[in-house]
């Protein structure tokens, strides 16, 4: 096994599934999905938050643990966010995933992500871990410094980094580095798309709503051209070329999070296969030894 895969393998044991809101995930979920594997359940403008807390509710009877998406800007206002934290922490939910969301106006008197933090930190902190985004490559709709601002301000009121798709292993690199040299400390998980078909991601992107993909398709236009070409995007081969960056120390990586596009037996196959390979590869380099 390449050396990088080999050296991000231990993240693959307990990942983080993203899926989004649809009919048929929880099924997949259910069927195909290792209880020891965290779900995350995104939201969207054109879903709302009812289909988020109604998966999380559902998929937490189930018994996964459930980190679900709480956008900011679908929040009205501080009743309305009583009545999300009573219902989440009603079913067990411990941690919460905070972006601001593509909502355009905001639905309330949430304009941002730490706007929201902030209430929250005034409740009492109901739950004990919050995530927020990083973005490794630029945020098609905010600049630069702005994001970076963002996560400094925001890093007393969360706990953890999730970073957004990037395809660039290289680019991937230097964000951790950034991040770290600008004193952010937070435990980070390296956001890293399954084997999604391309099809599959166009059906996908028409779901979760025509404002969203365009912006999705915008910012990796060379990666979703390159998907239906030989040697095109594989999951194996952008964790090789991190791998060892990632399960460096002064990374501060925690885990990996898997945007599934609800290709969840896809993934889980994936990943399964690589955990095989390196318990084969163990077992070979033992028997050599001895």
């Amino acid at each position: 096994m390449r050396s990088g895969l080999k050296a991000a393998v231990p993240f693959l044991s307990h990942p983080r599934f993203e899926v989004i809101p649809t009919d048929s995930v929880e099924d997949a979920v259910v069927k195909w999905v290792p209880r020891e594997v965290t779900v995350t359940v995104t939201t969207s403008p054109r879903k709302g938050l009812e289909a988020t807390l109604g998966l999380t509710e559902r998929l937490s009877k189930h018994g996964y643990r459930v980190v679900p998406h709480v956008s900011a800007r679908l929040v009205v206002d501080e009743v309305h966010l009583e009545e999300i934290v009573a219902r989440l922490t009603g079913c067990g939910v411990v941690d919460i995933f905070v972006p601001a969301g593509d909502t355009d106006p905001p639905v309330g008197s949430f304009e941002s992500a730490l706007s929201l933090l902030v209430k929250l930190d005034a409740l009492g902190r109901p739950f004990p871990q919050m995530g927020i985004t990083g973005y490794p490559e630029s945020h098609p709709a905010i600049s630069d410094d702005l994001t970076v601002q963002a996560m400094w301000d925001k890093r007393h009121y969360a706990t953890y980094i999730v970073s957004n798709l990037c395809f660039d292993a290289a680019t991937v690199r230097r964000w951790i580095r950034r991040v770290r040299a600008r004193g952010v400390a937070l435990p980070l998980y390296f956001g890293l798309a399954g084997p999604v078909e391309r099809t599959r991601l166009l059906n996908m992107a028409k779901k979760i709503g025509v404002g969203e993909s365009a912006r999705f398709l915008s910012g990796h236009a060379g990666w979703f051209l390159r998907m239906g070409a030989p040697g095109g995007y594989n999951p194996s081969r952008l964790l090789d070329r991190t791998g060892v960056a990632l399960a460096d120390p002064v990374s501060i990586v925690e885990g990996v999070h898997l945007f599934t596009f609800n290709q969840v037996r896809q993934t889980e196959e994936w990943r399964q296969s690589v955990l095989a390979s390196l318990a084969l590869e163990t077992r070979s380099e033992s028997a050599t030894q001895q």
